[in-house]
């Protein structure tokens, strides 16, 4: 029997590189993953649905299932986590010392709802008493003029967001110091290339994102594998055919990271890290699924209400396709 054909968009990860070499094979389907950056993903994916399915923004998927609006269903699948409180720079002009200091402060993000800031936004408040309504929000381009958000924001007028000037960007914004901090998935170029002007609100970012995981048990998840809505309808097996695959692609990166005779990664003491990690999250630190992750979920979609992003209280279920709500047992 033909296998169906499938084109799937994400990330250069070693947790789908097996997908990416074909050494996994999802059930029924002859996968082509194309390997691009979550923007480009993004862009393409919202404008055209070039993929059949594809690296997706959680945020961005939570507020268009609320509105109703959604070509895509989920699956539990979550290619990026990362914790943000290395990703907030400051110029150095702005008197800003600690997160409490951010209130009545200019703070740039490329759009105001990518997953990335809402996750900054959410513990700013949840931990440091700093509201979305503290900051006054400027979005655009961050490296290049232009940027603009992919869904319509629809907010109170409290919540102070205004696009920047067409042809400026927020990093030279930040290090001119128009703006007195920005909140970014990606280091602005002016600190990766050592401006003086610039620094990151927690120079101690690993100590304070253990700390935080220890209190809070979130690793917070960026982006979700989706699927085109029409497909999933014509063939819902799909869905938990590609949950399966990812899961098995994931679990031989890290059967490859314990291999102990040479290192998997180019990182000298990735043995130490991995005894760390074990330490910190238990034997599966990248976990998929509903039920290991709902907690995550259950905050990013609180998060999403406190700053308007979603039009209506959404249950975790109702977030990924119904067939890969649970799972089977022998």
């Amino acid at each position: 029997m033909e296998k169906l054909h499938l084109t799937i968009a994400c990330g250069d990860y070693d947790r789908t590189k097996a997908l990416q070499d074909g050494s996994v094979q999802p059930e029924g389907v002859r996968l082509n993953y194309i390997p691009l950056q979550a923007e480009e993903i993004f862009w393409r994916m919202s404008r055209h649905q070039e993929f059949d399915a594809s690296e997706w923004s959680l945020s961005n998927h939570l507020t268009m299932t609320s509105r109703g609006t959604s070509p895509f269903v989920a699956v539990p699948v979550f290619p990026s986590r990362f914790f943000r409180h290395s990703c907030i720079f400051i110029n150095t002009d702005s008197q800003i010392q600690g997160p409490a200091d951010l209130k009545g402060k200019r703070v740039g993000a490329p759009e105001y709802s990518i997953t990335a800031a809402v996750w900054i936004r959410g513990f700013l408040q949840d931990e440091h008493g700093v509201s979305p309504r503290d900051i006054e929000w400027h979005i655009g381009g961050q490296e290049e003029p232009g940027r603009k958000e992919r869904l319509e924001l629809k907010l109170s007028p409290d919540i102070r967001v205004g696009a920047i000037a067409p042809d400026k960007t927020l990093n030279a914004m930040l290090e001119s110091g128009e703006i007195d901090c920005l909140i970014s998935a990606r280091a602005p170029s002016c600190f990766v290339k050592g401006s003086p002007k610039i620094r990151r609100l927690f120079p101690n970012y690993k100590e304070v994102e253990i700390d935080y995981y220890k209190r809070t048990r979130i690793f917070p998840i960026m982006h979700v594998l989706v699927i085109r809505k029409e497909l999933y309808e014509r063939h819902p097996w799909v869905a938990p055919s590609l949950y399966k695959a990812f899961c098995r692609a994931k679990e031989r990166a890290i059967q490859n990271m314990h291999i102990s005779n040479t290192l998997a990664c180019t990182l000298p003491w990735q043995f130490a890290e991995m005894d760390l990690l074990k330490a910190t999250f238990g034997p599966d630190w990248w976990p998929y699924g509903i039920e290991p992750n709902r907690h995550v979920l259950e905050t990013l979609i609180r998060y999403m209400g406190e700053q308007e992003l979603i039009a209506r209280p959404l249950k975790v279920e109702e977030v990924f396709a119904p067939n890969v709500a649970g799972e089977f047992k022998i």
